[in-house]
């Protein structure tokens, strides 16, 4: 690959040889995948110098001597030479120097070598002005490398992170880390106080994570001032979202909008105004209108225990308590202890007291709800425990269940559920029928709830104080919470810092972006799809998989049946750019919304709306065929297909007028490692290549870090010497890729006027600090690998070597 062509330079001096390397020099260069050469013997012997640069020199010029007439004359006409010479060879330089110069400004433009053309797109100036604020790992790469990740200082400063058992961190790290646990601090509480986004603006040297970078996208387009006609669904999803971030009337609506609600629902006992609503009425009403489930949770899913077919089944958990409960595996029973119920009660309290309840009548209906909620959360369990039992996807008739009960309860006590009832007010318009089978997730639960709540409903000392419908209320409370004022919001806030929760602040964009997809989920979906450059996205798609089928042979492999097993299931798959099963027109999506109603003042009942498009959703799950989520950020398998979600292809990772050095940089080498994850997770097992070459980016590190004596201090486990092959064949595929694509596309542009092989390896280390599922397995910041590449070839815009280290130059080939 040519690099970006410099202004002719004539010097009448020899030159150094040139660093740029044509198509064949740079292919025979690179060696991804393929096993290292043997290392060398640690640190070699400088090269022996010539003897005329060891001889001493004097410190004074010597006295001249006194010469004869004779010795003068000849001395003389041969100065008078030497500068005659002198004189015509520099008259000969300036000469081609001035011609070089006038064939330069003079000849015609198809004579002149084409130089990659600037960027200027908006996306590109973005991109140019996060490179102009980050260090150029070419200019100072031990800095660059040995700094935490996220410490503070300078620019350099959120580069690398010393992850690795046994590799010491640098004291000022520690520092640092303390410095930015204060800032971030700091900045989060600044956020909650003005309702400004000050995380996202630092720092702005380096590309967010892939989540991050799909939501920031998505607000992007929820933010446009769309002027579509009509009521679209499109401006209803952008309403819905202005309306979130518009916290001003929210502040100033207070409690009503949730009183009002109440009302609606019967009002309650704590008011003291409460029309005795019917129990299973109200809950079938709370499930599908309002997505509450105070007793139990109600979702749609898959048997994965059905090999055979793809059929959705209604599942029934235990619910999510609002108290936290400690689980006991001697009595096998769960709990909450004093001091968590003393710091609920003080939460609730304030809850109530904010929504104007009389302090009289608070404690008493929190006590109940307490009693109620220690009563059920008794026979909750964890996920473990319900796993080693056997207690998940136990499936069961509707018919089956409602009789169980009767058995159960020995028909002395009316069922507590009307389950058929609550199911079917749940979805519909989707029939559901007493025939049907559910799935349980923990029947001891079911069965322990029913009679709890059996009981609780014969107590008729307590019926006008109305525990159950209290319980209920309160479970709406805490569903809606987000939608109402700050108060309700650090109430919660509290509770959690009081129970050591430390959580980190979300800011206010993500939660509305988020909140936007629950009920406007095929709205983004479509939004997402007019944004993504599908040619270029799938350029990239087959590029990355061809250089991975291209380099998967050159491994070493066990055995002949370990190599067979991969390529055959390499060469099997058809990698293509997801475009979601049943995608909606425009006009289908507005007749789809064609009932809601967004007020763009009025975030509260934008919000109720949002809960019961939500249920509505869930339905479409019993006719559809499961498609990507609309944040996927990773491939994923589908039958023979390798599919790559669209949300991967986003700003500031990837975009169609980028110079193709940054998308096959970025999301390129993103691309190979999640492949290579994902086809190969137990290559370990089948290569002997993962371990040689990690083996020898391991030495490479210490030996430019550390130094002479060090290549034992720390050693890697087999999760390591994986994750780290797999990081640096992912930088290795990634660049093939793009050599590749130059070849077929050669015109590339360029930033900042960086050659196509520089830009490329920057904007590589710019996501060094992307969040990475496997981080732990990593020793040390990725963005070394940089260095080990240019370490054997001339592909580098200069050679990366510490000056304050004794050995100046890596010592191979990995």
């Amino acid at each position: 690959m040519a690099e970006t062509p410099a202004e002719p330079q004539i010097d009448c001096e020899l030159q150094s040889p040139s660093n740029t390397l044509s198509e064949p020099q740079l292919q025979s260069q690179l060696h991804p995948l393929s096993e290292p050469q043997p290392l060398p013997q640690p640190w070699p012997q400088p090269l022996p110098q010539p003897d005329s640069l060891h001889e001493p020199q004097p410190d004074t010029l010597p006295e001249p001597q006194p010469q004869s007439e004779e010795e003068v004359k000849p001395w003389m006409w041969t100065r008078h030479r030497v500068l005659l010479l002198f004189l015509l060879t520099s008259s000969f330089c300036a000469s081609i120097v001035g011609l070089a110069y006038y064939s330069q400004q003079h000849l015609p433009p198809e004579s002149t070598p084409p130089a990659s053309p600037p960027c200027t797109s908006p996306a590109c100036q973005r991109a140019t002005a996060r490179l102009s604020i980050s260090v150029d790992p070419f200019s100072q790469p031990c800095d660059y490398f040995l700094f935490p990740c996220g410490s503070e200082g300078a620019s350099l400063s959120n580069r690398g992170r010393q992850r690795g058992k046994g590799i010491p961190l640098h004291p000022q790290g520690h520092k640092s880390r303390a410095a930015q646990a204060e800032k971030d601090r700091e900045r989060g509480r600044k956020e909650r106080e003005t309702g400004t986004d000050i995380v996202e603006k630092a720092p702005a040297d380096r590309m967010p994570d892939r989540q991050t970078a799909l939501l920031l996208t998505m607000r992007e387009i929820l933010a446009e001032d769309r002027s579509s006609p009509g009521n679209s669904a499109k401006q209803k999803a952008c309403m819905f979202y202005r309306s979130c971030m518009d916290t001003g009337p929210t502040e100033t609506a207070g409690p009503e909008p949730f009183l009002r609600l109440v009302h609606k629902l019967g009002g309650w006992a704590v008011s003291g105004r409460w029309n005795q609503t019917d129990f299973n009425s109200t809950l079938s009403l709370l499930m599908r209108d309002y997505g509450t489930f105070p007793f139990f949770s109600v979702y749609v899913g898959k048997d994965p225990n059905d090999t055979q077919g793809d059929k959705r089944y209604i599942q029934i958990d235990q619910p999510d308590f609002q108290i936290p409960t400690e689980w006991s595996s001697k009595t096998q029973k769960s709990k909450a202890n004093t001091q968590i119920l003393r710091l609920f009660l003080a939460s609730y309290q304030r809850l109530l007291g904010l929504l104007g309840s009389p302090s009289s009548s608070t404690s008493l209906h929190i006590g109940l709800f307490i009693s109620l909620s220690s009563e059920l959360a008794v026979a909750a369990s964890p996920l473990p425990h319900r796993l080693q039992q056997g207690l998940l996807y136990q499936r069961i008739t509707i018919k089956e269940l409602q009789n169980a009960y009767f058995l159960f309860c020995e028909q002395t006590l009316a069922p507590a559920i009307d389950w058929l009832g609550c199911l079917q007010t749940t979805f519909h318009p989707h029939p559901v029928s007493q025939s049907d089978h559910v799935l349980l997730h923990n029947l001891p639960y079911i069965v322990h709830m029913s009679r709890i709540i059996g009981k609780w409903l014969n107590k008729h000392e307590l019926s006008g104080s109305g525990p159950l419908h209290t319980f209920m209320i309160l479970s709406l409370l805490h569903t809606v919470i987000p939608a109402l004022d700050s108060r309700f919001t650090q109430t919660e806030r509290n509770f959690s810092l009081a129970l050591g929760t430390t959580e980190e602040d979300v800011p206010r964009w993500r939660q509305c972006v988020l909140q936007t997809e629950k009920g406007f989920d095929t709205v983004l979906t479509h939004l997402l799809r007019e944004t993504t450059a599908y040619t270029e996205a799938e350029e990239l798609i087959q590029n990355v998989y061809s250089s991975i089928k291209s380099k998967l042979p050159d491994l070493r492999w066990r055995d002949e049946e370990s190599r067979m097993s991969v390529l055959n299931k390499i060469q099997s798959l058809t990698p293509r750019l997801s475009t979601k099963n049943n995608i909606f027109s425009e006009a289908e999506l507005n007749q789809l919304y064609s009932k809601v109603t967004i007020d763009k003042h009025k975030y509260f009942s934008n919000y109720i709306q949002s809960l019961s498009l939500q249920r509505q959703g869930s339905n479409k799950l019993f006719s559809q065929i499961e498609g990507d989520d609309i944040w996927s950020i990773t491939p994923f398998l589908s039958g023979n297909e390798l599919v790559f979600p669209m949300g991967m292809f986003v700003q500031p990772l990837f975009h169609p007028t980028y110079p193709r050095a940054i998308n096959f940089g970025v999301l390129g080498s993103l691309m190979a490692k999640d492949i290579l994850h994902l086809l190969l997770p137990n290559i370990h097992s089948q290569s002997v290549s993962p371990r040689s070459i990690a083996e020898c980016v391991r030495y490479q590190y210490l030996s430019m870090t550390e130094g002479p004596g060090r290549e034992g201090a720390f050693s890697l486990s087999p999760a390591q010497q994986q994750e780290m092959w797999v990081q640096y064949s992912a930088l290795q595929i990634a660049l093939q890729a793009y050599n590749q694509s130059l070849k077929k596309y050669p015109g590339d542009s360029s930033l900042s006027g960086l050659s196509h092989t520089h830009l490329f390896l920057t904007s590589f280390t710019q996501i060094n600090c992307d969040s990475d599922p496997y981080h732990e397995f990593m020793p040390f910041e990725p963005s070394f690998l940089v260095t080990v590449i240019c370490g054997y070839s001339d592909l580098c815009p200069k050679t990366l070597s510490c000056p304050n280290k004794p050995q100046q130059h890596l010592l191979g080939t990995c």
